[in-house]
């Protein structure tokens, strides 16, 4: 019986949505190419307001710029490594990796692309 109790508390975690692992980490900048990276949390509220120009830019540059996504509060130690004081934070990097522009806060479409534009426009 005890089993199935600890089976059933475990099932409603994870329905729960409720995550141990950390997702790997992706490499940043993208070798060659102009990378955006978000660094936020999926459980802060600016950085929701985040996903749809993220999901948005990355449709539009598709082969042209990376866009990535690191969630600092899965992935501690990213904050750090990207000297992030507050979330969400958007850095862009030229096709060399060498990092031209940083943004703290929400970032709203148009500028967002606009950045992207000038970069790839280098």
């Amino acid at each position: 019986m005890k089993h199935v109790a600890i089976f059933f508390a475990l099932v409603t975690v994870l329905s729960a949505g409720i995550c141990f692992a950390a997702e790997p980490v992706p490499e940043v900048p993208v070798k060659g190419m102009v990378t955006v990276v978000d660094l936020g949390a999926k459980t802060c509220i600016p950085c929701k307001m985040m996903v749809p120009v993220l999901d948005a830019m990355e449709k539009q540059y598709q082969g042209k710029a990376s866009v990535v996504f690191i969630d600092v509060r899965e992935n501690p130690a990213q904050a750090p490594k990207f000297g992030i004081k507050t979330i969400p934070t958007q850095i862009f990097y030229d096709k060399n990796g060498k990092e031209t522009y940083r943004h703290e806060g929400y970032l709203d479409q148009k500028p967002f692309a606009e950045m992207i534009d000038k970069l790839l426009a280098d």
